[in-house]
């Protein structure tokens, strides 16, 4: 007996256009095709070419609606005529912008501690006892390529392994980055959400696309590379609707990286507050 045909379909847009190719799906039963993250799929070729084929060559925009969807697309009246231009859409685009003037929620308080760079890992401890999280992401940046041949340790892994020895508070500490398989990246998601508190370790992989909203603190342990990273960073906290809590996005900078974090001030329109600790050096 054959299957009926979803109704929804969540996919990545290279796993849709195989079930294209495939014809494991057929394109004439898109009727809405909704591509989330838009702006995140333009920095990969390989990804854009798999776009634009979901887009012109197994459908068209004559036969769907199509919705582009992201916090943080730049330039946004360019988009809308590439995406004419292009056929990716139809020619009467509506142009839905919340909250245009402040790109940053105003429940977000963002802080900032200078310390030495071997002093960082008591620093963030130092802010865990201190700070009393109901659950958090610690952010890390990701491991060069260097960095792996090398043999070397990831940042993630350091910290993963100095929390399990030194935090002892009452939040599970866990673990989610690029490199895990899919079995252990689904596990570290489902003790995530089991209900109980959590810190979760990771790199820009939760950044985007994740809704965590027990999530109270946020610390960048590493800066993001640019103020696009730190909006989406900071937009994994402060998901509670209607809830007038203070949520807290928190920077551990070395003095050199002062210059990057007011970059990120004036380009998305917030104030970050110094804080001094008793640990800093």
């Amino acid at each position: 007996m054959q299957a009926e045909p979803p109704a929804i379909v969540v996919a990545t847009i290279g796993s849709l256009s195989q079930l294209l190719e495939k014809q494991i799906f057929k394109p004439d039963s898109l009727r809405v095709l909704v591509v989330d993250e838009v702006d995140f799929l333009f920095k990969s070729s390989k990804q854009v070419s798999s776009l634009r084929k979901l887009l012109t060559s197994y459908s068209s925009c004559n036969n769907r609606q199509t919705v582009f969807a992201s916090a943080s697309i730049l330039q946004h009246r360019r988009f809308i005529h590439d995406c004419i231009q292009q056929k990716w859409t139809k020619g009467d685009v509506v142009h839905v912008h919340v909250n245009r003037i402040m790109p940053m929620p105003a429940c977000l308080y963002h802080r900032f501690v200078i310390c030495g760079r071997k002093a960082k890992h008591q620093v963030l401890l130092s802010l865990l006892q201190s700070d009393l999280p109901e659950s958090g992401i610690i952010f890390v940046g990701e491991q060069s390529e260097k960095s792996k041949k090398s043999g070397q340790a990831s940042s993630t892994t350091v910290l993963i392994d100095f929390l399990r020895a030194s935090y002892e508070g009452p939040l599970d500490i866990l673990l989610l980055e690029e490199d895990m398989n899919f079995n252990s990246r689904a596990a570290s998601l489902t003790d995530v959400r089991k209900g109980d508190g959590y810190l979760l370790v990771s790199t820009d992989i939760v950044a985007r696309g994740i809704d965590l909203p027990e999530t109270t603190h946020i610390y960048n342990f590493d800066l993001p590379k640019t103020a696009i990273d730190y909006l989406h960073r900071a937009g994994r906290t402060g998901r509670k609707p209607f809830s007038d809590k203070k949520y807290y996005v928190t920077n551990i900078i070395l003095s050199e990286e002062r210059f990057v974090l007011q970059r990120f001030e004036n380009e998305l329109m917030f104030h970050c507050e110094e804080l001094i600790m008793e640990t800093q050096g």
